[in-house]
C-alpha cells in the first residue's frame, strides 16, 4: 500500500515525461531549446526561491543540511573517478559524463518531496541551495581540465548561475524571518508554478528514449553508483546517526536523485560529447522510475 502511494504521487511526474516524448514532434529543437532557456533563467529560479523563502528556515537546518549534501556530492564524485578506466580516452569527454554522477534533478527532487510530507519540500529547497554551488563548481572545475575557459570565466560562470543565485537568496529570505507581501510573492509563485511541468515535459521531448539498449560499462556504473551506491552509502551512514535529526528521508532522497537534466548544456559549452551526456541523463531517469520509489520507501519505512 505504501509503495503503491509513492508510485501514484511519483506517477503525474512520468506521465509527464511520457508526454513530452508524445509531443516532441510538435515543436522545433530551437523551441525546445528556448523553454529550456527559458525553465533555466527565470521559472526555475524563482522555483527555488519561492520554496526557499516561504518556510521559516531554521540556522541549524542550514548547518546540518550543507555539510550532509556536500559530503554525498563529494562521495558520488569519488566513487565516479574510479570509472575512469572504462570512460572515454579523451579525459574532456570522461569529464562531460563523470559530472553526471554527483549532478542532481531539482525540479525531480522538489517533485519527490511531497511524498514525504510537507516540511521536506522546505528542506529539501534548503538542500538544493547548498548543493547546487558546490555541484556546479565542482562540474565547471573537472571540465574546465580539458576545456579552454579561463580561471576568471571558470569562477564567473559558476558565481551567476541562475540556480545558485536564487537559492542563495531564497535561503537567505528564510533565514531572516522576513515575509514577502503577498501581492509581491504571487506573482513569483505564478512563475514558479510553470517551471515543474514545463521541465518535466521538455525532459521528455529531449530524453533518448533507447538510451537503455545503449548502457555500456561505463554508463552502467554511472548509473549505478548514482542511484544504487550513494543512496545505499547514504542510507546506513544516516541509520548509522540514528535518523540524522529528522533528516534523513531528504537526505536518502537527494542522494537517490537522477541527474540534472542541464548537464549536457555545461558539457556542451566546454567542448564534450553531448550526446554521451544526453545518454547518461535518459539513462538514469529513466532507472530512477524504479529505484526512486523503493529509495522513499525504504526511508519512509524506517525513518
Amino acid at each position: 500500500m505504501v509503495f503503491a502511494t509513492i508510485l501514484s504521487g511519483l506517477a503525474p511526474s512520468f506521465l509527464m515525461v511520457a508526454l513530452g516524448g508524445v509531443i516532441r514532434a510538435r515543436l522545433s529543437e530551437k523551441a525546445w531549446q528556448g523553454l529550456d532557456k527559458l525553465n533555466f533563467e527565470i521559472l526555475f529560479p524563482a522555483l527555488l526561491f519561492v520554496a526557499a523563502c516561504k518556510r521559516p528556515i531554521a540556522v541549524a537546518d542550514v548547518l546540518q543540511i550543507g555539510p550532509a549534501v556536500w559530503a554525498i556530492l563529494i562521495f558520488a564524485m569519488l566513487l565516479g573517478w574510479a570509472a575512469r578506466p572504462i570512460g572515454p580516452d579523451r579525459f574532456l569527454d570522461f569529464a562531460g559524463g563523470w559530472q553526471t554522477v554527483w549532478r542532481f534533478n531539482s525540479a525531480i527532487a522538489l517533485v519527490a518531496s511531497q511524498t514525504l510530507g510537507p516540511d521536506t519540500i522546505g528542506q529539501m529547497a534548503v538542500a538544493i541551495g547548498m548543493a547546487v554551488p558546490v555541484a556546479n563548481m565542482l562540474a565547471v572545475l573537472v571540465l574546465s581540465k580539458g576545456g579552454s575557459l579561463s580561471l576568471l570565466q571558470t569562477l564567473s560562470r559558476v558565481a551567476l548561475n541562475p540556480f545558485l543565485l536564487a537559492s542563495v537568496l531564497g535561503v537567505a529570505v528564510g533565514l531572516s524571518g522576513i515575509t514577502i507581501p503577498a501581492p509581491i510573492l504571487a506573482p513569483l509563485e505564478m512563475v514558479a508554478a510553470a517551471a515543474i511541468p514545463i521541465a518535466l515535459i521538455s525532459i521528455g521531448a529531449t530524453m533518448n528514449w533507447t538510451a537503455l539498449a545503449k548502457m555500456d560499462r561505463f554508463s552502467g556504473y554511472v548509473c549505478l553508483t548514482q542511484l544504487v551506491l550513494v543512496p545505499g552509502a547514504t542510507f546506513l551512514v544516516c541509520l548509522l546517526a540514528e535518523g540524522a535529526n529528522g533528516l534523513a528521508p531528504v537526505l536518502i532522497l537527494f542522494a537517490a536523485l537522477p541527474t540534472a537534466s542541464a548537464a549536457h548544456v555545461l558539457a556542451s559549452g566546454f567542448g564534450a560529447d553531448r550526446k554521451l551526456v544526453a545518454t547518461l541523463i535518459a539513462q538514469s531517469t529513466l532507472l530512477s522510475a524504479v529505484t526512486m520509489p523503493l529509495w522513499i520507501l525504504a526511508a519512509r519505512a524506517v525513518f
